[in-house]
């Protein structure tokens, strides 16, 4: 499609016509704002925050032995007792992190007040006495995350002592040095990494 305009030159006494392309233009902007933000933008990013953040760049990668074996900002799957546990996920078996969502249930359907009941009667059963933390039976919105609260790695204290023959007030230390506060001492709540957690565990003297 063209457009075509008149412009006036009274010095010279004549009119120059102008031809306008809109859909030449429209083609080189769109080419123009594909390199810019599709390439240049995104290139930029990543070499900067390489360069700023080298270590969350490359995924806050964790590694035992010389052998990757998670990332502090994905949650594993850990089922026996002498493990402290994860939130559930909605994010299919293991944490799947091609699955990452939530589940998307409402409050009042059937299938989710079913699961958390059945998973509040097995924790109780745990620590009869002592509320369940609102982060043992529900889903983060990833259904990847790899922090629990502070309460809730307390209440699975006594079960993995119990597991590991371990005195509780240990494991409750640990859990204290594990805890990292509120980002900047504002955002967030304090919290406590699961997998550096199960880690340290393995660590600590028996």
């Amino acid at each position: 499609m063209n457009t075509a305009a008149t412009i006036s030159t009274p010095e010279q006494g004549q009119e120059t016509k102008v031809e306008h392309s809109v859909l030449r233009t429209s083609i080189l902007f769109t080419l123009l704002m594909t390199v810019v933000f599709g390439f240049a933008y995104p290139l930029a990013l990543t070499a900067a925050s390489g360069a700023l953040f080298p270590r969350k760049a490359a995924g806050s990668l964790i590694e035992q032995n010389g052998q990757v074996i998670g990332s502090e900002l994905l949650a594993q799957a850990f089922a026996s007792d002498r493990y402290f546990h994860p939130r559930p996920s909605a994010a299919g078996n293991g944490y799947d992190a091609t699955s990452s969502g939530g589940s998307n249930l409402a409050q009042s359907n059937i299938k989710l007040v079913r699961r958390m009941q059945s998973d509040i009667d097995k924790l109780s059963a745990e620590k009869p006495g002592h509320p369940v933390p609102i982060d043992a039976i529900t889903t983060s919105g990833s259904g990847l995350d790899p922090e629990i609260t502070p309460d809730n790695a307390y209440f699975q204290a006594a079960r993995v002592a119990k597991a590991r023959g371990l005195a509780e007030k240990q494991l409750n230390e640990l859990i204290r040095q594990h805890t990292q506060g509120r980002t900047f001492g504002l955002l967030g709540e304090p919290r406590v990494n699961v997998l550096e957690l199960n880690l340290a565990l393995d660590s600590a003297p028996k």
